[in-house]
């Protein structure tokens, strides 16, 4: 089966579409979502270097594993490739909306997700906590199936005998 790529967009990558795509992927992984996978850039990422430290601790915190994180610069064959975009808000979404697979947090959770860039870290954790409730958003409308799959019991047969 193809795996089906979620990929998260801000601003410059090292704040919030870093947590989403770290949530994101432990949700998943949780849930054993087979054939998902997530990842994130920015749309102005030129020279990011790594993930913003309120971000990491916030990361940290929850137990989600970043340690492999790159910022990355958006292009488009990103976008081409991914099963869904996820932009953290409607003005970036209107950005990217000549492509039929992008959305903003909006659209699917009912919010934006604001930059938490220059706040203090109690500003993280509040974005961390709308991530998680966009997540659960996010599986549910586009990942039912795959969550349904992962639910049922493995249909083996057990040799004849009942």
């Amino acid at each position: 089966m193809k795996r089906k790529k979620v990929l998260f967009i801000c601003t410059g990558n090292t704040c919030r579409s870093p947590m989403a795509e770290a949530i994101f992927r432990a949700e998943i992984k949780r849930r054993k979502i087979k054939f998902v996978d997530a990842a994130s850039a920015g749309i102005f990422a030129e020279n990011s270097e790594c993930i913003n430290e309120n971000s990491a601790v916030c990361l940290t915190e929850l137990g989600i594993d970043f340690s492999k994180f790159q910022p990355r610069q958006l292009k488009h064959k990103m976008i081409e490739t991914s099963y869904i975009v996820i932009c953290m808000t409607r003005s970036q979404s209107e950005l990217l909306n000549t492509f039929d697979n992008v959305y903003s947090m909006e659209e699917i959770a009912g919010f934006d997700i604001p930059d938490p860039y220059g706040c203090g870290l109690g500003v993280y954790k509040k974005t961390a906590e709308l991530i998680k409730i966009a997540t659960d958003k996010i599986i549910e409308k586009f990942f039912a199936e795959e969550l349904q799959a992962a639910s049922r019991p493995n249909n083996k047969k057990s040799g004849g005998k009942v």
